[in-house]
């Protein structure tokens, strides 16, 4: 063989030896692309955790902040808080709420009320009996004008509430209006309250935020039912959910308007009783579920919280669940009187991803585990906290 033979090729030394090198050399780069390809796929789950998170939080706080905003026109003009709980810890509307199964508190689930801004605020012209749906109501100066589809404003579908001033209330949906007369549903338990003429008749929003659960499907939700027929998720993969309740130390006191006169506020907050010597529902003469006759004069019913004064003292479930009960016992839309005191609201919320492979074990980082093994896979449950003031609750305050 000649030199310029031995030119033209390799030996076999030197094909293993650069054989050798080219597998070291794409070995690290495939090890440099990995950890990138890892937080390449975690990076937008990571992002998707986050928009959930916000969300829910901006769907409670929309809803939460707007409770307790009550009718501003009429004699009974207030937040909701001075007749009814704005705020209430279970499923509180439609054919299952919790209050019929008797239940009244649920960490996970908070039902909310209130009016929005409409001109359909007005009166009953005539008493409603129990279980009656044919309504009469007066046709004030703030009403639309009274047409053949709408009366004051009402028309199929709106969902309205009707209170009195002893604290009873009920949620009905408009289901025909013929000729200025509106006939309603109701759904729940049948309405056992006779609503006398002058009762408080307005447009009302409503309803619950929970947490689904589906243990077979692996699936949890926050979920919005609108106290009638809708039931949506608003965010998945929420593994928590918790509400706690702040509020007033003070218990209800009568502000010295004398209760037969008009317009009030009678009370600090809830319902004003009635005047010494009326009986109202199952209560005694001068009595409701805020206040006691005592030596012959009203009092107070509920305590002091506490140390009292003007500082936010947390309701606990023993607090929102022993009474006693508005307007009543004997009433199916029954709540525990320190519902009335809500004046704050602390939420958490926690979220999941949605991949069980960037969730690691089940611990601190993951309330239910997946199957990453490498810390750069990993996706954290995203925990948030935020506290909801409602501000129609608190006006005074």
């Amino acid at each position: 063989m000649t030199p310029r033979d031995r030119e033209t090729g390799f030996t076999l030394v030197e094909v293993l030896l650069s054989s050798l090198v080219t597998l070291i050399v794409v070995g690290a780069a495939f090890g440099l692309m990995s950890p990138a390809q890892r937080a390449f796929q975690a990076q937008p789950e990571a992002s998707d955790v986050q928009q959930r998170v916000r969300v829910g939080v901006d769907s409670l706080r929309k809803d939460l902040v707007m409770a307790g905003a009550g009718t501003y026109s009429g004699p009974a003009a207030g937040p909701l808080n001075y007749f009814v709980a704005p705020l209430m810890p279970y499923r509180a509307f439609g054919s299952s709420a919790d209050q019929a199964q008797g239940v009244h508190f649920r960490p996970d689930a908070i039902s909310f009320l209130y009016v929005p801004s409409t001109p359909k605020q007005t009166r009953l012209l005539a008493p409603l009996a129990p279980g009656a749906l044919d309504i009469q109501i007066e046709t004030l100066p703030n009403c639309p004008a009274p047409a053949q589809q709408q009366v004051c404003g009402f028309t199929v579908g709106d969902r309205l509430m009707l209170v009195d001033d002893g604290g009873n209330w009920d949620v009905f949906s408009v289901d025909v209006v013929v000729n200025g007369a509106a006939y309603l549903q109701h759904r729940g338990q049948p309405v056992i309250a006779r609503y006398a003429a002058g009762s408080q008749v307005s447009e009302v929003r409503l309803g619950t935020y929970y947490l689904k659960t589906d243990v077979a499907a692996g699936t949890s939700q926050l979920m919005r039912y609108d106290g009638s027929v809708t039931d949506l998720p608003v965010v998945d993969d929420v593994v928590g959910l918790e509400f706690r309740y702040f509020g007033d130390a003070e218990p209800p006191r009568l502000t010295g308007v004398p209760l037969d006169a008009s317009p009030g506020p009678w009370t600090t907050y809830g319902p004003a009783p009635p005047a010494i010597g009326l009986s109202r529902g199952a209560w005694p003469a001068g009595e409701n579920c805020t206040f006691m006759v005592s030596n012959g004069l009203q009092a107070p019913r509920l305590a002091t919280i506490g140390a009292g004064g003007l500082a936010h003292t947390e309701l606990t479930a023993a607090m929102l669940t022993d009474g006693p009960w508005c307007p009543d016992a004997l009433s199916p839309g029954r709540f525990d009187a320190d519902l009335l005191r809500i004046r704050r609201v602390h939420v958490t919320l926690r979220v999941q991803s949605a991949l069980a492979s960037l969730r690691g074990p089940a611990g601190t980082l993951f309330t239910r585990g997946g199957t990453a093994r490498d810390g750069d896979r990993f996706v954290p449950d995203l925990a948030v906290q935020f506290d909801v003031t409602p501000r129609n609750m608190n006006l005074g305050r």
